[in-house]
């Protein structure tokens, strides 16, 4: 999709030596990447898996074909498939996770491509990944039945009741072939009735279940940052229609939500077949920052959680030929994926809520019936971690509210308490809400410092906070 991959990841001809001479890859880009320490990459769709045909990026490349690409009405000239991926998540040490073709594809297609990637044996598919060159498999983990497969958007899109079938009878014969691969059911939002139909017939033959939700501005900032609030609902939806299935089906195991697509994205500002080159301010940062406050809240039940894209597209970072700049929500991202490791902790926040409009509008009918505790609209954000490998419990607070700064007593349970008398402070924070970063700056960046602690934190209006305690645990 747009310029992801090419100009963006990979561009061999890149007129300034920014890509490496024998892979392709752009060095700055994956540099900047290495620091958001990401564990998986999902390839190669979203939209576009459902007319990928995985055979023709393969093999001498001065023989793949170019194709018409009909997600986003372009041409895909498959100079970067299957092996390309595979190095690449090599050289950034991560987990491929690949989604099969559910549309113009067929399960043979699907085993070919299991049986290239995973096989060891004296086969067709598998001599053909060592006849070019890579001798040992890959070992693919994990493995998505289809891409939205419900979206009239989509290429071969299905009704519930027949992508349930297909997506069971492809499970089985998927691990069958290869036994120890995790399956990913085809979700919608997690709140729809084609989850429920879904989950209800793949619950016994997948590990995780997909949902997709990304959240929009609509040039309101509440609106923005308060949309997080429906991928939380849609969460606790989800597991309770995972059990619901579970108990159905009679089984004990265990499934869990495979988050593969969220993020701020409005279409009308950046419109994906022009290549959704969002330009995020800080209003998106601490946007993406509630939504990553969900992620580790509910860990009970998202195991992955994979933002649209890496790159250009939807993108933290933004690429030229000549350089490239980190937006601002790649610094949410980067605190996030350094820091807020461990085990989620439970946290209680009394807090002013938002009671304006919110998208999808369901949200502001559901919190008017909420209590305080309740509420998914608090203005103060948090999520917590603890790290017990160096004693620390870090909390990330984002500060919702546009104009209103607050201070925030803060209480730890009695079996933790702060050592050291300092807290170590991470803020992410701009005086103006549409301030953003471009090839003249960057406005809104990471500011460190080290505060006393003395109980409680003043937090600005419009800012998002990690705060990192040294603790003494009883």
């Amino acid at each position: 999709m747009g310029r992801c991959i090419y100009g963006g990841i990979f561009e061999p001809e890149n007129p300034n030596s920014l890509a490496d001479s024998n892979t392709g890859f752009r060095k700055d880009v994956l540099s900047v990447l290495k620091e958001l320490n990401i564990p998986i990459f999902r390839y190669p769709g979203g939209n576009f898996v459902s007319s990928y045909r995985w055979q023709d990026g393969i093999g001498p490349k001065h023989l793949r074909p170019r194709r018409p690409e009909l997600a986003w009405l372009t041409e895909e000239s498959n100079q970067f498939g299957t092996d390309e991926f595979m190095q690449f998540c090599k050289e950034m040490n991560a987990e491929p996770y690949i989604c099969l073709n559910m549309g113009t594809g067929t399960l043979e297609d699907a085993l070919a491509w299991l049986e290239y990637c995973n096989s060891s044996a004296n086969t067709y598919y598998a001599n053909l990944r060592r006849e070019n060159g890579h001798s040992e498999p890959y070992k693919v983990k994990y493995w998505s039945l289809g891409n939205e497969v419900w979206g009239p958007w989509q290429v071969g899109q299905m009704e519930s009741q027949d992508y349930a079938k297909k997506a069971f009878q492809w499970a089985k014969a998927l691990k069958l072939l290869d036994p120890s691969i995790q399956l990913i059911s085809c979700g919608e939002t997690g709140y729809a009735d084609w989850d429920r139909v879904t989950l209800k017939k793949l619950v016994p033959v997948v590990d995780y279940h997909s949902i997709h939700i990304y959240t929009v501005s609509e040039g309101n900032h509440a609106v923005n940052v308060m949309g997080p609030a429906a991928a939380e609902k849609a969460l606790e939806i989800s597991k309770s229609l995972i059990d619901l299935a579970k108990i159905e089906s009679g089984l004990d195991k265990q499934v869990t939500i495979c988050f593969d697509e969220w993020n701020v994205w409005d279409p009308v500002r950046a419109p994906g077949e022009k290549g959704a080159e969002e330009h995020y301010d800080l209003s998106d940062a601490l946007a993406v920052a509630s939504w990553l406050n969900v992620f580790v809240r509910k860990a009970d039940i998202v195991k992955i959680a994979c933002i649209a894209q890496s790159v250009n597209v939807i993108s933290p970072i933004i690429t030229s030929p000549k350089g490239l700049f980190k937006q601002t929500t790649f610094y949410p991202l980067k605190l996030f994926a350094t820091l807020m490791q461990g085990t989620s902790l439970n946290v209680h926040v009394g807090s002013p809520s938002h009671t304006g409009k919110t998208v999808p509008d369901w949200v502001e009918k559901l919190e008017k019936n909420a209590g305080g505790d309740e509420k998914l609209t608090k203005y103060i954000d948090v999520s917590a971690v603890l790290d017990d490998s160096k004693d620390e419990v870090r909390l990330a607070i984002v500060n919702r509210h546009a104009t209103e700064g607050y201070t925030i007593p803060i209480r730890f349970g009695p079996a933790c308490n702060v050592s050291g008398g300092t807290v170590q402070v991470y803020e992410v924070w701009s005086a103006d809400l549409k301030d953003n970063n471009g090839w003249d700056g960057e406005r809104v960046q990471i500011v460190e410092k080290q505060l006393p602690w003395s109980g409680e934190y003043s937090v600005k209006q419009h800012s998002f906070q990690l705060l990192v305690f040294k603790v003494e645990l009883q």
